[in-house]
């Protein structure tokens, strides 16, 4: 596989229009989340920082951009990353994009600034802050039992009477996760090209998950099958597709005009994005693998956004701006993340992740990994935002690289948090 040659480095100004934007507004909280390792084959790196200006009413300062173009130029020249695309929001909500890569491995082209990528499992966040925008609407309780909104769905090593809606949200249920059995995993490896096209239903995905075996009750084990759940709860409640409760509660309130909710057998990206590339078996030949059926992610990692909007919302999500304070409380309530062998200070709340920074900061946020795109990234107390996506899963690139793209990508996100 090649890549055509790409022009050299250069900085240009963004000349698309800048996202409306409200103040924000944050609480002394603040996020970023685990990378996973990665790595790529070689590239030639083109460079782009689009400055969006100050919001209004703000003055200028915040991290250099140098620093941060270099950083995620470094993931593309010395690790054959493919495409990075990175956002960076400063306290006084100047916003910049960054990119660095080609558009295609087969074909090159520029990264478009702030283009759309798969967001994985920031989804929950999302599903999340729709579940905590019921429960204060008094629709939803947090200690009810999944058997008051789904009944007879939960069923098997784990009973519907037994958890709670907390529990889906928080990791606690006990529920296995679909994906770590097959269609998605067979004979202990990794399937996932051959399910880029399949379609399953929500209720295929519960069954899938149900036939998972049980993790220890109450203790925190990340399940997709949780999401799916909540997914299922929403629109019980609701009356109303997700995607739909999504798009009204979030996406529209906060003018996130780079993202959507797929809509059932879209495969492709709808707006500018750079190509996304998955390797199977790890460390083979990347190949193109950004047009796939989300239906298999639903409420676990269905939602398509850019670094800018992910910025946006988590900014907004922290400031109060989507919960009253009573939620946004229990959202940010968290329990220790059990990783085997992997010291770390990350916790999870509902929907949320929380670590510390160097600084001895919190900061708070998610992350994303969906084969073809990953993406890490958080917020502080103080309004400090970074996105950062790549256009490959960490994991399936070449071993010798892995490390160091995981260490790049953290010590970014944790430099550009603490500036």
């Amino acid at each position: 596989m090649t890549a055509r040659t790409a022009p050299s480095t250069t900085l240009v100004p963004r000349t698309a229009p800048r996202r409306p934007r409200r103040p924000a507004r944050l609480s002394a909280l603040a996020a970023v989340c685990a990378v996973v390792a990665g790595t790529a084959i070689a590239v030639p790196a083109v460079a782009v920082a689009g400055d969006r200006g100050p919001a209004p009413g703000s003055g200028s300062g915040g991290p250099r951009g140098d620093d941060a173009q270099r950083a995620v130029s470094r993931l593309v020249e010395q690790h054959g990353v493919p495409a990075v695309l990175a956002a960076v929001t400063e306290t006084s909500g100047r916003e910049r994009d960054l990119v660095a890569g080609v558009r295609s491995l087969e074909h090159g082209g520029r990264v478009p600034l702030d283009g759309q990528v798969r967001a994985g499992s920031n989804t929950k966040t999302f599903v999340a802050t729709v579940v905590l925008q019921l429960v204060g609407e008094g629709t939803v309780s947090l200690d009810a039992p999944v058997e008051t909104y789904l009944p007879g769905l939960v069923r098997g090593p784990v009973d519907g009477h037994d958890i709670t809606v907390r529990d889906l949200l928080q990791h606690t249920s006990g529920i296995g996760s679909y994906t770590d059995g097959p269609p998605f995993v067979v004979d202990g490896e990794p399937r996932l090209v051959g399910v880029k096209d399949l379609y399953l239903e929500p209720y295929e995905l519960v069954q899938l998950g149900l036939a998972r075996p049980a993790t220890p009750a109450g203790r925190w084990s990340y399940s997709n099958t949780n999401y799916v759940l909540a997914g299922l709860v929403v629109q019980k409640v609701t009356g109303r597709p997700l995607g739909e409760a999504i798009t009204e509660r979030i996406i529209r309130p906060l003018h996130l005009t780079g993202t959507y909710v797929p809509a059932r057998g879209e495969r492709t990206l709808r707006g500018p994005h750079a190509l996304g590339y998955h390797a199977e078996p790890a460390g083979s030949a990347l190949v193109e693998h950004s047009a796939i059926d989300p239906s298999t992610s639903w409420g676990a990692g269905d939602l398509v956004t850019t670094p800018g909007d992910l910025n946006t919302f988590f900014r907004a999500l922290l400031g109060g701006r989507l919960l009253r304070p009573a939620e946004l409380t229990q959202m940010t309530t968290t329990v220790a993340m059990d990783l085997p062998g992997i010291p770390t200070t990350m916790r999870y709340g509902l929907g949320l992740q929380s670590t510390e920074l160097s600084c001895g900061r919190l900061a708070w946020g998610h992350g994303g990994i969906i084969p073809g795109y990953q993406t890490e990234g958080g917020v502080t107390a103080d309004g400090r935002a970074v996105t950062i996506a790549t256009t490959t899963m960490h994991g399936v690139l070449p071993a010798e690289h892995a490390a160091a793209v995981t260490q790049e990508i953290a010590a970014t996100i944790d430099r550009l948090l603490c500036a």
